[in-house]
């Protein structure tokens, strides 16, 4: 059995903050069990759902946000008072976030050794003391194509109505990474054309989320980052921006 480790503090250069602010316990972190895949006779694949590629997938979907694209989102967007990163992963999106001065608090549901592990952000009934904005890329692929992953669109859905009532009890700001093209579906629509919706941050470039030496492939996919301020003024449209 593996020693009992201290979950009070997180760890490499996040801010120091206390489990209980998040007003949740721990998060199970043991991992969901894995069926072996069903054997199918030889046949041409189908066309593949977004976002599935050729590489397996990692546990709890995490793939390090390049540095670029949260250097693209600060370059419109000024955030206020310290920033909860709840999907912090190896910390790729809290260093950029940390190296523009602000102040960071980082977690994650699992331990990829930087932050405080253990803390899943559906669960969470509160932010973190003195917080004022929510910066994260959600880890949900697009298919719910291997064992644990939730569906998306519906996991990114549910997982941006919590992150809206969160920061609503601050008045805080929130900015998702998601597609673009995640931004047109109906009940997304519904959601954000009731929601503080401040602007939404195109990328004119591809997101290359494996690099794989001559083996890699050209990104399919547009992203953008999407935000919200509780603070916008009603029925102010949001802004469209490229970055």
């Amino acid at each position: 059995m593996a020693a009992k480790r201290n979950h009070e503090l997180p760890r490499h250069g996040a801010a120091q903050v206390s489990l209980a602010q998040f007003g949740l316990p721990l998060a199970r972190l043991d991992p969901p069990s894995v069926l072996p895949p069903p054997t199918r006779p030889a046949r041409i694949a189908p066309a593949r759902p977004i976002h599935v590629s050729a590489f397996q997938r990692t546990g709890n979907d995490f793939y390090a946000t390049p540095s670029w694209v949260t250097e693209a989102l600060l370059q419109h967007i000024r955030f206020r008072g310290p920033i909860w990163e709840p999907c912090c992963g190896d910390g790729a999106m809290a260093s950029v976030l940390s190296r523009h001065g602000y102040k960071v608090v980082s977690s994650d549901i699992a331990d990829r050794g930087f932050g405080t592990a253990g803390v899943d952000f559906l669960a969470c009934r509160a932010v973190p003391e003195g917080c004022r904005s929510v910066v994260t890329n959600p880890p949900y692929g697009d298919s719910g194509s291997h064992a644990g992953q939730s569906r998306s669109p519906t996991a990114m859905l549910n997982f941006l109505r919590h992150a809206l009532t969160l920061t609503a009890s601050m008045q805080g700001q929130l900015a998702l990474l998601v597609r673009l093209q995640w931004v047109a579906g109906q009940r997304v629509a519904e959601v954000m054309s009731t929601a503080p919706f401040h602007a939404v941050v195109v990328l004119t470039h591809r997101i290359l989320w494996f690099d794989r030496g001559e083996d890699t492939k050209p990104a399919q996919h547009h992203h953008a980052w999407v935000v919200f301020d509780h603070d916008h003024p009603p029925g102010q449209p949001p802004a469209m921006l490229y970055a």
